[in-house]
């Protein structure tokens, strides 16, 4: 295979890449929308607060993957993940229709509804999703299916959050709603392009109890060291993200001098840095899956925290964004990409084939806890400790330092493969973990 982009004209990876591009794609474009809603509409809806509606929407949107997540590790693990991701998007149109309605009637709890729904969705796709990739592509096309995933999530969520607020202010609701269902419709005529695959045998009996599964989940991940670190480093990429990104608008506003146009710039620069950056993957790690990557992008990633806080002075208004900033988070979302795409070709391919969904499962749970925690971490220290935007940004760079320190720590594999890798003498990876 020549460069990643051939899978592309593949049957076995194409629909399911269109499919999981499109569901990011629409989930943006409804919770951007929902957003855009609830700021300039919500008071002639209900008597809550635009910022007691936004935190209660984040709070519905990622609460399903805390409760329903083993489960959905689970049944992707006792199924034909091809056709559970096609009753899925089948969902998806269902909801897109609960949500029109909730948008033509302004009426705010079936929105709320559509949303908890959509994460939901989200929850049981994400297994599916991840899992199905190691059986229909080699060890050698992992790394670069994972980085056309990653691109195609990151330029999904930075159009679809455009779009679900130019359709919101500059039409009408029914062409929000048609897109909506459009969108929908079409990823589920996508997915039933993906062609059927083997169920792995997996001697686990299906759990009922959602909080006995979660458990389940995560025990089974700690019981292979190799895989838990990888959960904790992959998650530590949500917290990082979510810290920087949640924090742009503010930073825009309160330290740039600048509008809306300027949070949309640095958000579209980070995303295109975390799709160059997952792109070239494949290329740094010579076609196979790669851990010595994982170093590199830490490395980057606290470089890049430590360039934010000394380039993200406080400018006058109406001062146009320098240089050095707009490279500097280019350069962090770059390294991003460079370091949670072989850390997901690890997970997956390491992962025992009976068990694979229910790992993932278990990072997505981890995922979910870790942006929770950024989201106190900065409240803790932008309120009570009266820190600043800025210091926040340096507190990010110095918990990745923590973290990469810890993960060298417990993994040497990962510096010594990064030694081998700068030298030039990486060779493919060991086969997966036995059941």
């Amino acid at each position: 295979m020549s460069n990643q982009f051939t899978l592309l004209t593949y049957r076995r990876f194409l629909p399911f890449f269109l499919t999981q591009m499109l569901g990011a794609f629409n989930d943006n474009v409804f919770k951007q929308s929902l957003i855009m809603a609830l700021a300039f509409q919500g008071s002639s809806w209900t008597t809550l607060s635009s910022s007691t509606l936004t935190n209660l929407s984040a709070g519905l949107f990622i609460l399903p993957f805390f409760l329903f997540s083993a489960t959905a590790g689970q049944l992707s693990d006792h199924g034909d993940k091809a056709r559970i991701i096609r009753w899925i998007k089948l969902s998806e149109v269902l909801i897109m229709l609960l949500a029109s309605a909730g948008y033509l009637l302004h009426h705010l709890y079936l929105l709320l509804t559509a949303l908890f729904l959509m994460g939901s969705h989200s929850t049981f796709f994400g297994p599916a999703k991840y899992a199905i990739l190691p059986q229909v592509l080699s060890e050698s096309e992992l790394v670069g299916g994972n980085a056309l995933v990653e691109t195609g999530t990151s330029m999904a969520i930075l159009i679809g959050s455009s779009l679900g607020g130019i359709l919101l202010a500059d039409t009408a609701l029914s062409t929000l709603c048609s897109t909506l269902l459009g969108i929908a419709l079409t990823g589920w005529l996508c997915s039933l392009w993906i062609p059927s695959v083997t169920t792995a045998a997996t001697h686990s009996p299906m759990t009922r109890n959602p909080w006995i599964a979660s458990c389940e989940s995560i025990r089974f991940a700690r019981r292979h060291p190799e895989l838990w670190y990888v959960l904790i480093g992959s998650s530590w990429f949500w917290f990082f993200g979510a810290t920087l990104l949640t924090q742009i608008p503010s930073f825009c506003h309160q330290v740039l001098h600048t509008g809306e146009h300027a949070v949309t710039l640095l958000l579209s620069l980070f995303s295109i840095g975390i799709a160059l950056g997952s792109l070239l993957c494949e290329r740094f790690s010579r076609h196979h899956i790669e851990p010595g990557l994982v170093p590199l992008g830490l490395t980057g990633l606290v470089l890049g925290s430590v360039l934010l806080y000394f380039f993200a002075t406080p400018t006058p208004a109406g001062t146009p964004l320098g240089i050095p900033l707009l490279g500097s988070v280019l350069f962090t979302g770059f390294c991003a990409g460079v370091y949670i795409v072989p850390l997901y070709a690890f997970m997956q391919h390491r992962s025992p084939a009976g068990h694979r969904s229910g790992v993932i499962a278990a990072n997505n749970i981890l995922n979910a806890l870790f942006m929770v925690g950024s989201a106190l971490v900065a409240i803790l220290f932008l309120g009570p400790l009266g820190g600043s935007i800025r210091g926040l940004f340096l507190l990010n760079g110095l918990g990745t330092l923590l973290l990469g320190l810890f993960l060298l720590r417990r993994q040497p594999m990962y510096g010594q493969r990064c030694l081998l890798l700068l030298r030039g003498q990486s060779t493919s990876i060991v086969p997966e973990v036995a059941e």
